[in-house]
């Protein structure tokens, strides 16, 4: 794909993917149109950039389509100088949304590859990568305003809800029960969990680590 279209290709993603989804907030609009998705894409897939689905990034790991990672950051309201962590941030997309809303964000991945395209992606804006475990989240950095778990569990885990503010924070994520539909889902700190309720359904694949070891059957 030539580096010509893909201005065309975000004002397009924006008008017929993420304005028609109930995504209304003008600084993830404005972000949407300004962020060169492109550069958060390996160069095989590059082509898919801007398509409505997933991009593969290798080993499980996805970007998360359009609609879905611009309905969950308007379901984090961030208030600007909010402190905000993205778990499983792959390439940086959604921190760089994050950022542009006005969170202070810290990204972590554990994916050597996906951090080396994010470091270039994310130059200029306000996001500090650090790799780690993903399940373990960054706890030296919280308790964060806002979590955004930038891809679909089967669970959430006990260390990334307890990096919540216990008021006023919000969960931000996806969850899989059943490894066929998926629900985003928001929630707040109650006691040592979360309260979630349901935002809307999606079709994003659970992450590598982020699946409940199968128990015994008798």
């Amino acid at each position: 794909m030539h580096a010509n279209v893909f201005p065309a290709a975000r004002t397009m993603m924006v008008d017929s993917q993420v304005r028609p989804n109930k995504v209304n907030d003008r600084r993830i609009i404005d972000a949407m149109r300004a962020i060169p998705r492109e550069r958060f894409v390996p160069a095989n897939a590059v082509a898919l950039a801007y398509a409505d689905e997933d991009v593969p990034l290798g080993r499980g790991r996805v970007l998360l389509e359009p609609m879905v990672i611009a309905r969950l950051v308007q379901a984090a309201a961030v208030v600007p100088g909010e402190t905000v962590l993205v778990v499983a941030s792959g390439t940086g997309y959604g921190a760089a949304l994050m950022a542009a809303c006005g969170g202070t964000v810290t990204a972590v991945e554990d994916d050597k590859a996906l951090i080396s395209i994010a470091r270039t992606a994310v130059s200029g804006h306000s996001v500090t990568l650090v790799e780690g475990p993903l399940v373990e989240g960054w706890a030296s950095g919280g308790p964060y305003d806002v979590v955004l778990l930038d891809g679909a569990a089967d669970h959430i885990p006990d260390a990334l809800a307890a990096q919540v503010k216990p008021s006023g924070g919000r969960f931000i994520g996806i969850l899989s029960t059943d490894g066929r539909t998926a629900q985003a889902v928001t929630g707040v700190r109650v006691g040592a969990g979360l309260s979630l309720r349901a935002l809307f359904d999606c079709a994003t694949p659970v992450m590598p680590g982020f699946r409940r070891a199968a128990g015994f059957v008798f």
